[in-house]
């Protein structure tokens, strides 16, 4: 790798040989240096056209029913499509999936998934076991009369993306409006019209629509 590359470079990603891959100068459990594997740039890079490939099916790979694709195929187009990273191995998209966060990927065998975020119809058989009994969606207060009303339905995704916390909804909607409005999910009404929830990551959760008589407006107040 050019070192020009690695001038730009906060260490981010690293290995421990103890302790795996983690995001960090160093091991958080052992306060080892460890390897480096990839810095900001490439990191950010590689996420971005991972994203492109398994939500929103850029590049045409080849991927199954549950939106899963070869580990080797993705690292064939990022090495085509980006010559800067040339050196691009499967360990590298391991390391990202097994640091991320909010669990935004999946790995099956030489497979990898994203768990949503999807703009592509497919079939993700999602964990429908353990499901909270409250989950959490925001909006805006020009759009939650219209919701209340008419229920929940994807817009720019393939499926409704539910929150764990209401602060995690609060943060996701943060990004769109600076007061969102928080809707409440009655999560057991919803299965008990047909609305199946499914947990895709740690603290999101997908469904194909939300019933209007399983929605109400809640105030971080109420948890107080």
């Amino acid at each position: 790798m050019p070192s020009t590359i690695r001038l730009r470079s906060d260490n981010m990603m690293r290995e421990c040989e103890e302790h795996g891959y983690f995001r960090d100068e160093y091991c958080p459990v052992c306060g080892e240096e460890g390897k480096f594997i990839m810095n900001d740039y490439e990191l950010e890079k590689l996420g971005r056209t991972m994203a492109g490939i398994l939500r929103h099916g850029r590049f045409d790979l080849r991927m199954d029913d549950q939106g899963f694709v070869r580990i080797k195929d993705i690292v064939a187009t990022v090495k085509e499509n980006n010559n800067r990273m040339h050196w691009i191995r499967p360990h590298h998209i391991i390391a990202l999936v097994e640091t991320d966060p909010k669990g935004r990927y999946q790995i099956s065998g030489d497979s990898v998934r994203a768990t949503y975020g999807h703009t592509i119809q497919l079939d993700l058989k999602l964990d429908t076991d353990n499901i909270p009994d409250e989950l959490y969606y925001p909006t805006t207060p020009e759009e939650a009369d219209i919701i209340l009303e008419t229920g929940l339905m994807p817009s720019d995704r393939a499926m409704v993306h539910l929150s764990l916390t209401y602060d995690d909804a609060f943060r996701a909607g943060s990004v769109r409006v600076e007061d969102p409005v928080i809707l409440a999910i009655d999560c057991n009404k919803c299965f008990d019209e047909g609305c199946d929830i499914g947990k895709a990551a740690r603290t999101v959760f997908l469904c194909k629509q939300v019933p209007a008589d399983c929605l109400r407006i809640i105030h971080e107040e109420e948890f107080e």
